[in-house]
């Protein structure tokens, strides 16, 4: 038995160190535009303390035939992205690309036409602590 520390106390610090250890998530209102147009669907900071960052996707301009990631103030390696389609059903993208500063990947297609996102889950890897924080920026090809 604990002393001095209650269990009510435990399950707080518990949620809190999980909260504190999870990815950073992002909520993202892209706008709606004509189709063939790159958007801007959401930013965020790569940073070394996390390895994968999420962006919740919220329409009615939501639905994108292809994504591309755009990199500045330091280079990251994109190593995977998960996109989780409106209807649940996820896309497991392998990248394992490396992103210099002021690049972007290749565009990446995703399956069938366009499609409605939920979210939007990537994996990376920062380039060292001296080339600082990568903001990282999802564009969808409407």
């Amino acid at each position: 038995m604990l002393t001095g520390i209650g269990v009510r106390s435990l399950h707080s610090i518990g949620i809190m160190l999980f909260a504190l250890t999870c990815s950073a998530q992002q909520l993202a209102h892209p706008r709606p535009a004509p189709v063939g147009s790159w958007v801007i669907i959401g930013t965020t900071h790569a940073n070394h303390t996390a390895d994968h960052d999420g962006i919740v996707v919220q329409g009615p301009g939501d639905d994108f035939r292809a994504l591309k990631l755009k990199v500045t103030d330091a280079p990251l390696t994109l190593m995977k992205m998960v996109v989780t389609y409106d209807n649940g059903k996820p896309e497991n993208i392998e990248v394992r690309q490396n992103i210099p500063r002021g690049g972007e990947t290749r565009v990446i297609d995703l399956e069938g036409a366009r499609r409605s996102i939920r979210r939007i889950d990537f994996w990376y890897d920062t380039k060292g602590l001296l080339n600082g924080r990568a903001d990282v920026t999802i564009l969808g090809l409407k």
